[in-house]
């Protein structure tokens, strides 16, 4: 039998994905602005903005965060290996290349379910060396920590920063969130680091379901959780300063441009980082 090259392995890909259901992924790049996204997806991304006009900013806030956030393990935590899961469709900003910024020979392996991300993941990665992505779901861990392409780029004897930036939202209560996260915490050993956001309705109660509604025909309904209910994802792991935040208050730089949120509204998201004892 012969080799199934690149392109025919993206073509078979392609072929998988539904563009009549919303994707949370394609959601999110049509929110940044991006142009891999379909009709579903923007139309679920519009009642979005309807329910909550500054969207678009905390998107874009909330992907700032992540930069700050991996600028700050590679240079400061001495990160040099990062597992990121539920990346999304790449975008400015990709954890790669934020990493290998600081350390060249930073490691990335990307994992996402939607098959549009690996496509776009395997082409934007050809020739940078030490990253792979993975099309598989969180909520299988298994599948993740034993994946030969993830296994090729993560040695999880060595400290890992383990990614869940705007992903976990996604998974319901009756999916053990809590579970699935300390699966992976239990795959690293001491000194590896989390890194995790979160959608919530904290900052504006009134709008209740709502804010989930456009999800509710995804591939993924969206779940807020309180500040609480975050700081449980990070339970037995020490909080790096300031803690759990909005995501817009996690070290914000100077010279990064600060998301102006119209009516003085909010990203709606917390933000922390947390180090394995």
């Amino acid at each position: 039998m012969a080799d199934v090259t690149d392109s025919e392995h993206s073509e078979q890909t392609l072929k998988r994905i539904n563009t009549k259901v919303a994707h949370p992924a394609r959601i999110y790049d049509y929110l940044l602005g991006g142009k891999d996204n379909f009709a579903a997806d923007r139309e679920a991304a519009e009642q979005l903005v309807k329910i909550s006009p500054g969207v678009r900013e905390g998107v874009r806030a909330h992907r700032a965060f992540l930069r700050r956030a991996v600028r700050h393990l590679a240079a400061e935590a001495g990160m040099t290996q990062f597992l990121d899961l539920g990346t999304g469709i790449p975008t400015q900003g990709r954890t790669h290349e934020i990493a290998q910024q600081v350390n060249p020979e930073a490691r990335v392996a990307y994992v996402d379910n939607d098959p549009i991300v690996l496509v776009h993941g395997r082409a934007l990665l050809t020739g940078t060396g030490a990253t792979s992505v993975i099309e598989a779901d969180i909520r299988e861990p298994e599948t993740i920590l034993t994946h030969p392409e993830v296994l090729a780029v993560i040695d999880f004897s060595r400290p890992v920063a383990v990614i869940l930036a705007g992903v976990l939202h996604f998974i319901t209560d009756q999916e053990d969130p809590y579970g699935v996260v300390e699966r992976f915490k239990a795959a690293v050993p001491s000194g590896s680091h989390l890194l995790l956001s979160h959608i919530t309705l904290d900052f504006a109660p009134q709008v209740g379901e709502e804010l989930s509604k456009p999800y509710d025909n995804s591939t993924s309904p969206m779940v807020p959780r309180s500040h609480d209910e975050v700081s449980k994802f990070f339970e037995g792991w020490q909080l790096v300063d300031p803690g759990i935040v909005e995501v817009v208050q996690w070290r914000p730089d100077p010279a990064e441009p600060q998301e102006h949120i119209p009516g003085g509204g909010h990203a709606w998201a917390y933000g922390g980082v947390a180090v394995k004892p």
